[in-house]
């Protein structure tokens, strides 16, 4: 049987009815994060009926020529900057909002280009690629030979169609000594919220590199006119307007946001380096918990289906490719001798949130030690790479509030059970593994809660006068939330209660971050409004941090 008719055979919440017995069969007595793979049978659930064949049983090609539409509605992508290469990507899709994106099950060729300048006079590599249907007929380019810290065009052309061109950047040399990097920092852009204004503004801003932290997309339900956005020049369509489950759901919805050309704009102007948090599947999942009670197959087949799509729609390499409900989305980056970046993924692997997830009490549950946030190969990786770091300035860039963030001003406080509140003992082997390989100026960078805050991180919360031993800069989002507030309804209580928190506002927009060699700087940039377009961007806050001496002052 072909993915195209297995995808029209929908059981139970829409996924495929040969996926979905085979799940229920692998179920019971397997351990859930592994059952997909184990069988020839687990080898369909995961997703193996979907990748491109091979010989005569490959997809037949279809004539570039002979596409009407243009295919690039999508845009393009780059992503994960190394020192002599780059990842380019793009998705062919002539209609964004349909589930094959308007083209037929045949593979597509793809030719490319990168130049030193934007009239592409100065070509310094192409090639061609294939636009599987397997893989939603996106296109994933790792072009390698480049030279280091210089910036570059790209553009892709199929058929007689030519994309937009994007302009992308490499990492210095491994020892270079390079002295500046301006990153900015983003994440939570639910559509249905509001519109992308930010990208527009960051578009314009002079970075090296955007690090999207989390909530990429929503999976709740988008209405007719996108939610706050009103729209009164278009209707979406209806199958818009429930919530993702199966893997055509998330490659639509993928198609939505990415319609938007402000996030188009964001895209082509910078490389991306992006990590999930939970709605990219769900609302809140903790590793193989779903937030709400379903057979575990059925969510295991809904966690393939969107790290599938997720990897489909971003400018990612072959080695984060999915396996089914698994993929491998740390990884470290290295940009000179200023900067270490070790990218987190703090929801795959995470014990379930204690007491029931909330704001809670803490308490036994959460303070035990077992509990773990990243999972132990994770964190080994984490602390190994501190150990062999050589950097200025190592960068955690992750999802969720790592500082302690008390609720109130009170001993009868309640801490975040999604956040590294409810999982201290993790936190504190990232801390104590830091401590103990030397890393003077650790930074982390964190999204998910609609807020820019800005953390003294302490060697004990619960001493104000304990030493400061890094950073934390935490991005409010793009849309979600709506149009927020500078000061929100927990202002007060949390500045009160939370001393070495040195910044909250609660508008939309990024944090943009320099690292020198003496001091970091961040900016948080902030738009007054998202339920209407083109709001202006303006600064928040700015703060430093010297190298050496951790702790956050005005700028």
């Amino acid at each position: 049987m072909t993915p195209a008719q297995i995808s029209t055979r929908q059981g139970r919440n829409g996924h495929s009815e040969e996926l979905r017995i085979a799940a229920q069969r692998l179920g019971s007595g397997v351990d859930r994060r592994r059952f997909l793979t184990v069988t020839g049978a687990a080898a369909a659930l995961a997703f193996a009926v979907g990748l491109p064949a091979a010989g005569t049983a490959a997809a037949a090609e279809l004539d570039a020529r002979k596409i009407t539409e243009d295919p690039f509605t999508l845009g393009v992508a780059s992503g994960d900057p190394l020192p002599d290469s780059v990842l380019l990507w793009t998705r062919l899709a002539p209609r964004p909002y349909e589930a094959d994106g308007g083209l037929p099950a045949e593979r597509v060729q793809v030719r490319w280009e990168i130049a030193r300048d934007e009239r592409f006079s100065r070509i310094v590599r192409r090639g061609s690629a294939t636009a599987h249907p397997e893989f939603a007929h996106s296109v994933h380019v790792d072009v390698d030979g480049l030279g280091s810290d210089r910036t570059f065009y790209y553009r892709f052309r199929a058929g007689s169609w030519i994309s937009p061109a994007g302009r992308t950047r490499t990492a210095p040399a491994p020892g270079a000594r390079n002295s500046s990097l301006t990153l900015a920092a983003v994440s939570c852009q639910a559509y249905h919220d509001g519109y992308f204004t930010a990208y527009q503004h960051l578009a314009a801003e002079d970075v090296d590199v955007v690090f999207h932290l989390g909530d990429y997309l929503y999976e709740y339900a988008v209405n007719a006119v996108g939610g706050a956005r009103k729209y009164t020049d278009r209707v979406l369509p209806d199958h818009f307007n429930r919530e993702t489950l199966t893997l055509e759901d998330y490659r639509m919805r993928y198609g939505l946001y990415k319609s938007d050309p402000d996030l188009r704009a964001a895209h082509a102007a910078h490389p991306f380096v992006v990590t999930w948090d939970d709605h990219e599947t769900e609302n809140n999942y903790a590793g193989d918990t779903p937030e709400n009670s379903v057979p575990p197959e059925e969510f295991l087949l809904r966690r393939a289906a969107a790290y599938r799509a997720y990897w489909e729609n971003q400018p990612l390499r072959t080695p984060q490719r999915p396996t089914g409900p698994d993929m491998r989305l740390y990884r470290r980056l290295r940009f000179g001798r200023l900067a270490q970046f070790d990218i987190l993924d703090t929801r795959q692997y995470r014990s379930n949130q204690a007491y029931g997830d909330g704001w809670k009490v803490p308490g036994p549950e959460s303070e035990d030690p077992s509990r773990t946030m990243t999972g132990a190969a994770q964190e080994r990786w984490l602390l190994d790479g501190w150990k062999h770091s050589r950097a200025r300035w190592n960068v955690v860039p992750q999802q969720v509030t790592f500082a302690q963030r008390r609720d109130v001003p009170t001993d009868a406080y309640k801490l975040s059970m999604d956040s590294w509140d409810g999982y201290p003992a993790s936190r504190r082997r990232i801390m104590d593994g830091a401590e103990a390989a030397g890393i003077e100026n650790l930074m982390v960078l964190t999204g998910d809660v609609h807020v820019g805050y800005a953390f003294d991180l302490k060697k004990d919360f619960d001493d104000p006068s304990s030493r400061t031993v890094g950073t934390e800069i935490v991005a409010t989002s793009i849309a979600s939330g709506k149009d927020g507030s500078d000061k929100p309804a927990s202002w007060n209580n949390q500045t009160q209660a939370n001393p070495h928190m040195k910044f909250y506002n609660g508008r939309r927009g990024y944090a943009l971050v320099t690292l020198g060699t003496e001091q970091a700087r961040a900016d948080f940039r902030t738009v007054s409004a998202v339920t209407t377009p083109g709001a202006p961007v303006s600064t928040a806050g700015s703060f430093v941090t010297e190298a050496g001496n951790p702790g956050l002052t005005p700028a």
